[in-house]
């Protein structure tokens, strides 16, 4: 088989699967692609089979976003570029939406009232205030202030209305009452921040076949100095930092097909990889759909996504979410007797739908760049050992994007990002107990690792996993349970080289 780039002269490049030599491929392999033709579904097929030559990489393999793949220099500004796909017009709306995505915002009133509207509670007077330079997050440094970590909270249902509401999705959980959703640090001018949090590590030793001994450490998070009064006795506290923005569109591409084949929610093959799907309402139509964006799956679109983060992150209002207040709750009294930054000449909501739309187009068409020392021995033994440890259980390391996907630089990829988008049971150790939908307090969506091995050298960190506990690849995966944890333990038990090898393949990711 051959991969060829081709390019249209309006929809940008895209990537087309012309078939050499090789294996026929059945068509009912996946009949859930309605979008596909007989042959396109044969050719799909073929490609997305797994390897069994790891003398060599596999075709198109260094192109992990497709034809969109940035090629551009490694450096800070790695995950930064746009599609290679874009058109000139969709370019402009990708710069535009770029400052607006860095835009500081200002408390009201202000006299650039085209920013007010941040809080009156926040944690981030930016996107990029949180999503550093579109990178990841990660646990503050002694002295700092915890701005790209913060903590979800909520409490179990109380009344009827809200077990009924949890059941019918209308609502995703219970905020705490006086603190809502989210814990914010900061405030404006005139109002106390909600409080803040310490946190204290509990050190693990897990011994390495080979002698070696690798040394966890679990955070314990302590709230002090609470600005409005006691929180809920039976509060539930999620920490989370961050996810890099690279590849979102593409990952929004998928077709549900796709997933809903991976998902296994009973374990029928007996594998002891039980992935299910997160099924939440989209805003927009009010009917269930796959949810795909979040640490717990529980958003359906990046465009909700983004309403969510303008909303708890910053305290801007969107027309997905016109509370002018954010998560001030009506308890906090003091937050909503402040003035908040709509106005009526500049249209419903503090971010209209202007801001929203090229916010959403921004973090849709940010590349992944593309994969380094492919072909590097060390690296191709490494992928075989990723392979027999059983990772692609649930890091599925590739997908063909729909042809039906909104946006033409989307479709018909041939993409790496390295995750099936489900939720596992990921064991006690990462639990945080904390339920999000259909998201128990022990499961997580499976991550994407494309772009992992360049943490470094974006955030000047190695810092993984939900809450950034894990300080180098290795910790993160021992930090693996539950369904993950007979692949762990084979993590465990390989030779120190191979565990490098494997170290070396993430990293060249």
């Amino acid at each position: 088989m051959r991969l060829v780039p081709s390019q249209g002269a309006a929809t940008g490049a895209f990537l087309c699967f012309c078939l050499a030599a090789g294996p026929a491929v059945p068509d009912e392999v996946i009949p859930h692609r309605d979008d596909l033709s007989a042959k396109d579904r044969s050719r799909v097929a073929s490609v997305l089979q797994s390897p069994t030559d790891f003398d060599k990489p596999e075709p198109f393999e260094p192109m992990q976003g497709g034809a969109g793949t940035s090629r551009k220099r490694l450096n800070r500004d790695a995950f930064s570029h746009s599609n290679g796909n874009l058109t000139f017009e969709e370019q402009h709306s990708f710069k535009v939406g770029n400052g607006l995505f860095k835009k500081l915002w200002a408390s009201s009133p202000s006299s650039t009232q085209a920013s007010d509207g941040l809080g009156p509670l926040y944690n981030a007077r930016s996107c990029q205030g949180c999503h550093l330079k579109d990178g990841r997050g990660r646990p503050p440094r002694e002295g700092d202030e915890a701005v790209s970590l913060f903590l979800r909270l909520s409490i179990p249902p109380e009344t009827e209305e809200q077990r009924q509401a949890l059941a019918a999705k209308d609502i995703l959980f219970v905020p705490e009452p006086t603190y809502g959703g989210q814990f914010q640090a900061f405030a404006v001018p005139g109002l106390a921040g909600e409080g803040r949090f310490d946190i204290e590590v509990e050190e693990i030793e897990v011994p390495l076949n080979g002698g070696e001994t690798a040394v966890l450490q679990k955070p314990v998070y302590r709230i002090r100095d609470l600005g409005f009064g006691e929180m809920h006795p039976e509060t539930m506290i999620s920490p989370r930092v961050a996810p890099p923005m690279i590849g979102l569109g593409l990952v929004q591409a998928i077709h549900p097909g796709d997933l809903e084949a991976l998902a296994d929610p009973d374990d029928a093959d007996g594998d002891g990889i039980s992935g299910r799907i997160s099924r939440v309402r989209d805003p927009k139509t009010g009917k269930l759909v796959q949810g795909r964006f979040g640490w717990k799956a529980s958003n359906p679109t990046i465009r909700a996504q983004t309403a969510g983060a303008f909303s708890g992150d910053i305290g801007i209002s969107t027309p997905e979410k016109p509370d002018n207040y954010g998560d001030c709750t009506k308890a906090q009294t003091a937050c909503r007797d402040l003035p908040h930054g709509e106005q009526e000449r500049l249209g419903p909501s503090e971010a209209p739908d202007p801001v929203m739309d090229l916010v959403t187009f921004y973090s849709e068409n940010l590349a992944v760049p593309a994969r380094r020392d492919v072909d590097d021995p060390y690296v191709l033994k490494g992928k075989k050992v990723f392979y027999e440890t059983g990772c692609p259980a649930c890091h599925q390391p590739k997908f063909v994007t729909s042809r039906k996907a909104d946006n033409p630089a989307h479709q018909f990829q041939l993409i790496w990002p390295y995750s099936d988008f489900l939720l596992h049971d990921m064991g006690e150790g990462l639990a945080d107990h904390r339920p999000v939908g259909d998201a128990t307090g022990r499961e997580w969506r499976t991550p994407p690792l494309w772009g992992i091995g360049l943490t470094r050298t974006v955030n000047d960190h190695t810092r993984f996993l939900h809450d950034g506990r894990a300080r180098n690849l290795l910790e993160a995966i021992l930090w693996h349970d539950g369904e993950a944890k007979p692949a762990r333990d084979r993590v465990v038990a390989l030779t120190p080289e191979d565990r490098r090898s494997l170290i070396r393949f993430l990293e060249s990711l």
